[in-house]
């Protein structure tokens, strides 16, 4: 039996088995050779020749990624969105490789990459499957674009991204799991969860793991316990466009909002409702803007940094220059995330939306 009939057969064992007490250990140990199969299945995609992958050196303040089917309009949204001269035409695979542009929007400079279309079967390495696959890894946003007539794509693409590891508008569940030598199976959990000891066994079972710690602090199933023992997995933000509505009557529109109300309904080709695509994507990527002050004189408030939240004091200093946080003495920051105005705060510390910092660094 071959791996992909494999995992069609297990597939098949998940969906006609019952869930209940009595079988879902039988359905964890199922789910965790499942995901054992799709990563062989990756492992041997990635190994084939054929091919070279693709290369794109990441700029500005985050990457976007649009994903779709060939031919649902990603070239004509991506020059409409940078100005880039994407190749267009009305047939399959125009786009052959990955072609960057960059949308100024807020201040922030946000790099938008049009790839190869992507279609079923791409995680396991059909039509470049696997370089697509690597660019969406490395995104900071993806933009799933959907063709107003064909929106079962969407179910699509999502799940060859899933199968490929990739999480989709989801956090990365708390869960953590040390190896050791000896002791067996120690298993704390911090709050309520479906997943008992025999079931967290099977899963460990299946990938020969008989010795290890387990610390669970949210609340998880059997997959989002996979994915943590695997810890292989990238979480990404994802907005869905759907495009071409000039093309679509009255009613379709209105059946689409219902049935997708948060996605975005636009028409690249008339430049409809982009402004709302380019301030939705702004938002998704959660940008902060930090105000930097050099030592001993005022702050620059005309031209903030552009950096998304979460940054520490480290990271801006990444972000200047390398050697700064080697030289780095201490900062002061001003704004929400201090407790008063120029408090001095190590790399570690924090920033907020509008802070502003003095970087004190060694001569």
């Amino acid at each position: 039996m071959s791996l992909d009939e494999e995992i069609t057969a297990i597939e098949d064992e998940i969906r006609k088995t019952s869930y209940n007490k009595a079988t879902s250990h039988h359905i964890g140990r199922l789910k965790a050779k499942l995901a054992r199969l799709r990563e062989e299945v990756q492992k041997r995609a990635s190994s084939k020749g054929g091919g070279e992958g693709y290369s794109v050196r990441k700029s500005g303040d985050a990457t976007v990624v649009l994903v779709g089917y060939p031919s649902v309009g990603k070239s004509t949204l991506l020059n409409r969105l940078t100005g880039a001269q994407s190749k267009i035409a009305a047939y399959e695979f125009t786009t052959l490789d990955v072609i960057p542009g960059t949308l100024f929007h807020n201040d922030a400079t946000i790099q938008i990459l049009d790839v190869p279309g992507l279609v079923r079967g791409a995680a396991s390495g059909r039509g470049r499957g696997k370089e697509v696959i690597s660019v969406v890894r490395n995104a900071d946003l993806i933009v799933f674009l959907i063709d107003v007539f064909q929106t079962g794509h969407l179910e699509i693409l999502q799940n060859e991204l899933y199968d490929a590891g990739i999480r989709v508008n989801t956090k990365r569940p708390d869960v953590k799991i040390i190896r050791k030598f000896r002791g067996g199976v120690s298993i704390n959990a911090t709050v309520e969860t479906e997943l008992d000891r025999d079931i967290i066994l099977s899963i460990l079972k299946e990938y020969k793991i008989h010795n290890a710690d387990v610390l669970i602090r949210d609340q998880v199933g059997i997959d989002e316990f996979i994915d943590a023992l695997l810890g292989n997995r990238r979480y990404i933000r994802a907005v869905t466009v759907i495009n071409k509505v000039d093309l679509a009557d009255d009613e379709h529109i209105s059946d689409l909002r219902a049935r997708f109300p948060d996605a975005l309904l636009i028409s690249a080709d008339q430049d409809e409702n982009l402004d709302t695509l380019k301030n939705a994507i702004f938002d998704q990527l959660k940008f902060i803007r930090i105000f930097m002050k050099p030592q001993g004189q005022p702050p620059d408030l005309d031209e903030p940094m552009i950096v998304r939240d979460g940054v520490n004091v480290g990271d801006i200093c990444d972000n200047i220059h390398r050697d700064f946080k080697k030289r780095f003495r201490y900062a002061q920051v001003w704004g929400i995330s201090a407790k008063h105005a120029g408090q001095r705060a190590g790399l570690e510390h924090l920033l907020m939306d509008g802070d502003i910092l003095t970087i004190v660094i060694q001569k």
